[in-house]
């Protein structure tokens, strides 16, 4: 374990549940704005919730659980999107003693009607009508559930109502046997193949992280003298979610939630309830950035925004040098150049987020190097970090003075980190899971000697800053043998703008080759920017190669950045996206990629004969000689 450069005081012991933090805020800062809550009326208006009028709408609803018979260990599904009656709900949910059982409110009814078998759910909350269907359409097979709330239809007011006659002492009771070590939370894992399998953590376990963070980050998600305050986007049905949760309530953090994902209604909540300080996943900052440069190149400053990348990314760069003790800090010039585009770029990007963000961290997958180096050199630092859901969120993260990008940090204090001999990685510390439910065999073959296998695939270097190189079961070896990780080949294809989704195939195969989706908004922006002149048909054509040339260029820009065996040397465009309408992505939009195969074999198929046939080669192809890659549209 690598200690923080800059020391900061232990989290005090943990004695109760993750509840027991709202009581405590109230007690010593009654008036402490803890939580944003939109009007009905005005989106861009928040109004705040003191941490003393949130823990008595949270005793409100204890009651109202007590009443309806939810007791200790009982198992509550809420299947909801982020917003404010979510943490309600599970603050409400602890001090009872009830342990939650997140579900995606976009599942299916298969997985649903899995997840709350299988966890013997007593209860389930849902946000709308849909859910209520969903829920509805698995009850004759659920023997034991017996409540099913719906928030849009007053769940939490007819709660309140029902737990009038139960006494508050009655709660405080319940909420003082809850222990460090009682299971909070049944998260359950995304299933990229087969059903899910739910995570036990304990309170403890989700307290961990939270209170690392704060004792060694806390500092630096707000400026000084001002209340730090967080936008929570990021999906309260996993454990990244309700790790940022735990840090606001837990941390004295201003707290906002926004449920909607779309790019136009994160951007106004950013713009309106201006946080200090973000979360979110590698998906959101390379969004945020094409949106950067598609706005630039709409307003004809396309061209200067990308001299301005260059330069955030090489004041980035040498600041990184300095800090690290590799080389001197950014020259006369450079800082002459980096200030210019300060006045005239960087603050109107920053603003554009709402003008009060000083800080980030991204989780979920790895963040690409050139990235981060942009948004640090605007003035906005992403602490990249890693985790999972059987370690109840972060494990490692950027120690504040020595971040060095392209990697995901250190491992956190009382985390230990190893990489085994076939470069697997394994965890151990106070984070990690209970294990799998219903699962024994499951839970010994994660949990070795004490160490948690994650499944992973990474590297230590000599300061112990850890690189993810991609999941062990996704390696794809081609018929000749060679071992490839896809997730680097895919992060360093959706760097370029028009790159919206790849996915890497090979497996069997004489080469590595890629299913790729673009991004619709950025591709409709490239046609209008092109607006090649002539009739209909040739400039549909000209238009078509024009596009044939920008991918090719993306795939030989990603393919420099490893061996030529390594290299994509057929890929495919595919004409709609991955996602969970269809099935190609986990809730936690992670590629399902067995399904991918599957769904397009045909396609995977066609690309490799296309070129086997180009290359007159039957048997064996030796990848080396492979024809250029097949830029085949679908």
């Amino acid at each position: 374990m690598h200690p923080l450069e800059v020391a900061r005081p232990a989290p005090p012991l943990m004695q109760g549940g993750l509840a027991d933090s709202l009581f405590e805020t109230a007690d010593r800062d009654p008036l402490l704005p803890q939580l944003a809550r939109r009007s009905d009326t005005s989106p861009t208006t928040w109004s705040p919730v003191t941490a003393v009028e949130l823990r008595d709408e949270v005793v409100d609803v204890a009651r109202g659980f007590i009443a309806a018979g939810i007791f200790p260990g009982h198992r509550v599904a809420v299947m909801a999107r982020t917003r404010y009656e979510w943490t309600v709900l599970s603050y409400a949910l602890w001090t009872v003693g009830a342990e939650i059982v997140p579900i995606y409110p976009t599942s299916s009814h298969d997985q649903v009607g899995w997840i709350l078998r299988d966890a013997g759910c007593v209860a389930v909350v849902v946000e709308d009508e849909q859910g209520i269907m969903t829920v509805g359409s698995v009850c004759a097979s659920l023997p034991i559930l017996r409540h099913v709330w719906q928030l849009d239809a007053g769940a939490l007011t007819d709660l309140v109502e029902q737990g009038r006659a139960v006494p508050v002492t009655t709660v405080e009771s319940m909420r003082r046997i809850v222990l460090p070590d009682s299971t909070a939370v049944i998260a359950y894992t995304s299933g990229t193949t087969g059903h899910p399998r739910g995570c036990a953590l304990s309170h403890r376990s989700l307290a961990s992280p939270c209170d690392t963070m704060l004792a060694g980050w806390g500092h630096i998600t707000a400026p000084p003298g001002q209340q730090p305050a967080i936008l929570a986007f990021l999906p309260s049905s996993h454990v990244y979610g309700l790790m940022v949760q735990g840090i606001c309530m837990r941390g004295g953090i201003l707290m906002g939630h926004e449920p909607d994902l779309r790019a136009e209604a994160l951007s106004a909540s950013l713009l309106s309830f201006r946080p200090t300080f973000l979360f979110a996943v590698p998906f959101v900052f390379e969004k945020i950035y094409k949106n950067f440069l598609r706005k630039a190149q709409e307003s004809g400053r396309g061209a200067v925004f990308e001299r301005a990348v260059r330069t955030a990314q090489d004041f980035a760069e040498a600041a990184e040098r300095h800090r690290l003790g590799a080389g001197p800090a950014p020259g006369f010039d450079l800082r002459l150049q980096h200030a210019l585009y300060e006045k005239t770029v960087y603050r109107k990007l920053r603003a554009a987020l709402g003008g009060r963000v000083c800080g980030a961290v991204s989780g979920g997958s790895p963040l690409n190097r050139e990235l981060a180096l942009f948004y640090s050199g605007i003035g906005i630092f992403v602490h990249d970090g890693y985790g999972l859901t059987e370690t109840s969120g972060g494990i490692t993260a950027q120690p504040v003075g020595r971040e060095k990008f392209g990697t995901v940090g250190r491992p956190l204090p009382d985390t230990e980190v190893h990489v085994a001999d076939d470069g697997e990685i394994l965890v151990r510390g106070p984070s990690v899971f209970q294990g799998y439910i219903n699962d024994e065999v499951g839970t010994r073959a994660a949990l070795q000697n004490g160490w948690l296998a994650t499944g992973d695939i990474g590297r230590l270097d000599a300061e112990g800053y850890l690189s993810i190189t991609g999941r062990k079961k996704e390696i794809v070896i081609t018929s000749g043998g060679k071992s490839v990780a896809p997730a680097a080949l895919e992060e360093r294809l959706r760097v370029h703008p028009l790159i919206h989704q790849a996915v890497v195939v090979g497996d069997n195969r004489p080469c590595v080759g890629a299913l790729i989706t673009l991004d619709p908004e950025f591709l409709a922006h490239w046609r209008s920017v092109l607006a090649i002149p002539g009739e209909a048909h040739d400039r549909e054509v000209r238009e078509e190669n024009a596009l044939r040339e920008e991918v090719k260029r993306a795939v030989a820009a990603a393919n420099s950045t490893v061996s030529r065996s390594e290299s994509i040397r057929v890929y495919r465009v595919l004409s709609e996206p991955f996602d969970l309408a269809n099935g190609m992505l986990t809730p936690s939009m992670k590629l399902r990629r067995d399904a991918i195969a599957q769904r397009y074999a045909t396609e995977i198929e066609a690309m490799y004969q296309m070129s086997s046939r180009t290359s007159r080669q039957l048997t064996p192809v030796d990848p080396y000689n492979w024809d250029d890659a097949d830029n085949v549209f679908r």
